[in-house]
């Protein structure tokens, strides 16, 4: 048990570095407000699929990493990531089936984009109405098309792409890492 649990330290510790270190080196979309960092909820996911307290973990530092190096704005929406992992991961623990199989996973990934992009929606919306950290035409453009078209639209899809990355990776990681699988129990 406890060779277990300081495995679950390592790892999440791991994927916390990688989530840090993905937002430096991978590209990026910048659209208005927003920006997309291809693969930057990747170690999230990943946090996910393994359980719910590595899921947390992995949100919390990467969140503390986004407050220490980014303006509030991204600091509170890397936050907001703790609504979607956590959600994922413990629906995972209940239905480890659901990540198996294309169309179960298919429609998981969809509800946490959904999840995930209006936890994000919620986080922005009070830096919008206080004009904080929008620019004058991203104000101009409005609410409908500034927050929910591109933060919660944007999020959906970025979110999206980001799950199917991770379920790309974890697939052939669990095949060699069986323990990875047992991490769950």
């Amino acid at each position: 048990m406890e060779n277990k649990k300081v495995s679950l330290i390592v790892v999440a510790g791991l994927l916390c570095a990688v989530g840090l270190v993905i937002p430096m080196v991978m590209p990026k979309v910048v659209l208005g407000p927003m920006s997309f960092t291809l693969a930057s909820h990747v170690a999230i996911f990943l946090a996910m699929f393994i359980s719910p307290s590595v899921a947390l973990a992995v949100c919390l530092g990467t969140t503390l990493g986004f407050f220490m190096t980014t303006p509030l704005i991204i600091a509170m929406r890397a936050a907001s990531h703790i609504v979607f992992a956590l959600v994922g991961a413990i629906v995972i623990r209940k239905n480890p089936q659901i990540i198996e199989k294309p169309v179960s996973t298919t429609i998981f990934n969809f509800f946490l984009a959904l999840l995930h992009a209006a936890a994000e929606v919620v986080v922005v919306t009070p830096f919008f109405f206080t004009d904080y950290m929008f620019k004058p035409e991203q104000l101009a453009a409005g609410y409908v098309t500034s927050v929910l078209f591109l933060v919660g639209g944007g999020t959906f899809i970025h979110s999206l792409i980001d799950y199917s990355i991770a379920l790309f990776i974890w697939k052939p990681l669990v095949l060699a890492l069986p323990a990875l699988k047992r991490f769950r129990s």
